[in-house]
């Protein structure tokens, strides 16, 4: 088969090329240098290409963060703190400012090492400060390479805060260079020291808010800092030419209070005197407007120096803080007989034609509840079971009302929750659920057992109740006002709802006025004034959550003038320990001292004519010579038999007080020893016979009936052969009995 030539061709140039390789033809080489060039071209555009990645991660991708450390470095940005807003009362008087002082900080970098002795030594001394601690922080050093460990000079490190202009002067005349710098600061003052602990507060080292209404108001009175930015160089040293940058801080606003001063003082005297005197655990008071809502004036006892706290004890600072009229709940005892009084007349379910008759307790569902007069009251009136104080009375005036109508009324006089006035740490009391009431609950409710509330809520609905009718949003906070005198915020008279009607609240007022004239409240009549209010007697609870026989919690709440209120007054006395607890002696005369003072500062005149007496000096008299000279002025001692020959080592009102006439005296002797016997609400019960028991069955039958056994601690040996107090003696629970052992031959 003939090939074709183009096949041929073809073969035969392959043929040839195979040939030429089997042949050993010499292959194409690179030379040297060019292979390094090209390798050195290579690597460089693969350094090129690494660098412009790192150069766009850094100017692109981290470019803001690298920015922003970097302006660290080159610029130095200093605070400038703002001031606090002022507080003042409603007159303009200051109660809490702030000056400028200076924070002193070091720049170690900026010290030489031969100099750092001096400088620690002018610090330290000047600041009041330990050379050792100064000197450490002149020395202070950071961690600058992690692997290497190498360190550094801090930049700058702080000394001290708010410190004043004059020594910052002397620090400027020792020629201290730029190794210490100093920033402007402020620093809290409160004038009125002694005043509004509890109220004001206080603030910490940085001026913020850390109590009362200086935490409360911290967002208005805190205000907005400014700064001070300034080119530096690598020494911190202002750039000569570079840019600055200043922002003015904002000041804060001034809080204006509804607070007068005046009535702090008035009203903080008689809380001390009252906590001095009844040697009690703590007392709280508050002072009200009742047409307005207005507190002119709140306290508690004991009490601090908000200028210097006592930081170093948490435990005592935090207690001595709380305003114990908004914090602390209490069952309100006798007092709220005025609220079951109010929801009974309005409801139409007594008149003041309504009588009653006590025979010593009122029979409930098969509970005996007894008065706290042994004996009872009798047949009465209205306006006499409101000035005795009737425990029957209002317990059926709580049952004829019934669960659902008393409750209501329960609740719209406020109780169970907060009254909103704006005092830091309030809190709402405790109401028993109404499904769960039975009607012996419902009847000790009805004279303020089974019921628990603050001071703050009871005033409120005090005030109500004479006011015309208006349960009032109490508040203390008048104004709010910036620098530029802008109002960012204003309280004004703020009506809840109206609870009962002005005839209801009228007749009140003329039963209330009752209880001053004729009934327990009389030591809080003042001469020349219609005075009205109600005593408060109360048991506490022990950690056990028991009824304790010897914790006692008295109080009045008094009002004047009667037909047109202008104030209000509430004194609490937690825990007295004097031998007799009444409402009307251990708190209404310090309730007298606050109003009678507070209608003269106010300079309204008096409505009434009374018998005036003035209380003499019987300090230093035995028990029964002091009794004969109030006596000769008109006057009644309230005093233990027992202590008759006792010398008064105390008397409340204090002598030259002025009274009005048959007002009773306390006197406090050096004799007494401390039993709780109460006014109201704690029950009587007859002393057992002791004579002839053992210590343990002498103590064992006292504390099956409430009362305490007392005896000398060296001689309790053998039987007991003389007691104080004769069995079948009626005395109220928690009376402490006397006796005395003897060994038989």
């Amino acid at each position: 088969m003939k090939i074709p030539r183009l096949r041929i061709l073809r073969t035969a140039g392959v043929r040839a090329r195979r040939k030429k390789r089997r042949s050993g033809a010499p292959k194409v080489r690179i030379a040297p240098q060019k292979r390094k060039l090209l390798v050195a071209m290579l690597l460089s555009a693969v350094a090129f290409l690494l660098v412009i990645g790192k150069l766009f991660d850094v100017s692109v991708i981290k470019g803001q963060n690298w920015t922003q450390k970097a302006m660290r470095q080159w610029t130095r940005v200093t605070s400038v703190k703002a001031e606090r807003g002022r507080i003042l009362d409603r007159n303009g008087t200051v109660l809490a400012s702030s000056y400028t002082t200076y924070q002193v900080c070091v720049n170690p970098q900026n010290i030489q090492e031969s100099d750092r002795e001096r400088i620690a030594y002018i610090l330290s001394t000047y600041l009041e400060l330990n050379y050792d601690v100064v000197y450490a922080k002149l020395t202070k050093t950071r961690e600058k390479d992690k692997t290497t460990h190498e360190r550094v000079l801090l930049s700058q490190v702080k000394i001290k805060d708010q410190v004043d202009k004059e020594v910052i002067s002397k620090l400027n005349s020792m020629q201290l260079g730029s190794g210490v710098s100093y920033y402007s600061d402020v620093k809290r003052d409160y004038p009125e020291t002694g005043y509004y602990a509890q109220l004001i507060g206080f603030t910490n080292i940085d001026g913020d808010g850390q109590t009362g209404v200086e935490l409360t108001y911290n967002k208005y009175l805190a205000g907005e800092n400014g700064y001070q930015k300034a080119d530096t160089d690598r020494d911190n040293n202002p750039v000569p030419g570079g840019e600055e940058e200043y922002i003015d801080p904002i000041p804060g606003a001034d809080l204006i209070l509804t607070t007068d001063t005046g009535y702090q003082g008035i009203l903080e005297n008689a809380l001390q005197e009252a906590c001095y005197i009844n040697n009690a655990k703590s007392v709280q008071g508050i002072l009200m407007n009742p047409n307005t809502g207005e507190i002119l004036a709140i306290g508690t006892y004991p009490t601090f120096d908000s200028s210097n706290p006592p930081r170093s004890d948490a435990k005592t600072l935090l207690e001595l803080s709380k305003n114990r009229i908004v914090t602390d709940t209490y069952e309100p005892g006798s007092a709220f007989k005025v609220i079951t009084l109010a929801a009974a007349l309005e409801t139409g379910t007594v008149t003041q034609a309504t009588r009653f008759k006590c025979s010593g307790s009122l029979l409930v569902r098969g509970e005996r509840i007894k008065c706290w007069k042994s004996g009872g009251h009798g047949e009465e009136s209205l306006a006499d079971a409101v000035a005795n104080s009737c425990n029957p009375a209002f317990m059926s005036m709580a049952l004829k009302m019934g669960v659902d109508t008393f409750y209501d009324y329960i609740y719209r006089f406020g109780f169970d929750e907060p009254t909103g006035s704006g005092v830091m740490g309030e809190t709402s009391g405790s109401v028993m659920h109404k499904k769960y009431v039975r009607d012996a609950d419902l009847a000790r409710i009805g004279f303020g057992q089974s019921v628990s509330c603050t001071g703050m809520q009871l005033c409120a609905a005090f005030s109500a109740c004479i006011n015309g009718g208006e349960l009032l949003k109490p508040y203390i906070v008048s104004e709010i006002v910036d620098r530029d005198g802008n109002v960012l915020l204003r309280n004004e008279r703020t009506v809840v709802r109206q609870v009962i009607s002005k005839s209801t609240s009228e007749t009140i007022r003329s039963l209330l006025r009752g209880v001053v004239e004729r009934g327990s409240g009389r030591n809080a009549q003042v001469p020349g004034y219609s005075v009205g209010g109600k005593t408060g007697t109360s048991q506490k609870y022990d950690e056990n959550g028991n009824v304790s026989s010897s914790k006692l919690i008295a109080s009045f709440i008094g009002f004047a003038p009667v037909d047109d209120p202008q104030f209000v007054c509430l004194i609490i006395v937690d825990e007295p320990q004097v031998p007799q607890v009444y409402g009307s002696t251990v708190a209404a005369p310090f309730v007298q001292q606050v109003l009678a003072a507070s209608l003269s500062y106010a300079g309204i005149a008096p409505d009434i004519e009374s018998r005036i007496a003035v209380v003499p000096n019987v300090r230093g008299l035995t028990v029964k010579d002091a009794n004969k000279a109030l006596s000769d002025a008109g006057l009644t001692g309230i005093y233990l038999e027992a202590e008759e020959q006792s010398t008064v080592t105390n008397q409340s009102p204090a002598a030259n007080t002025q009274v009005v006439r048959g007002s009773t005296v306390m006197l406090y002797s050096s004799g007494y020893s401390f039993f709780a016997e109460v006014e109201e609400e704690t029950e009587t019960v007859k002393v057992p016979k002791l004579i002839g028991k053992d210590r343990i069955d002498a103590l064992d039958a006292l504390k099956k009936v409430g009362l305490i056994l007392d005896y000398d601690r060296t001689n309790c040996a053998g039987e007991v052969f003389e007691q104080d107090i004769p069995d079948g003696t009626e005395v109220p629970i928690g009376t402490v009995v006397h006796v005395q052992f003897q060994v038989k031959e």
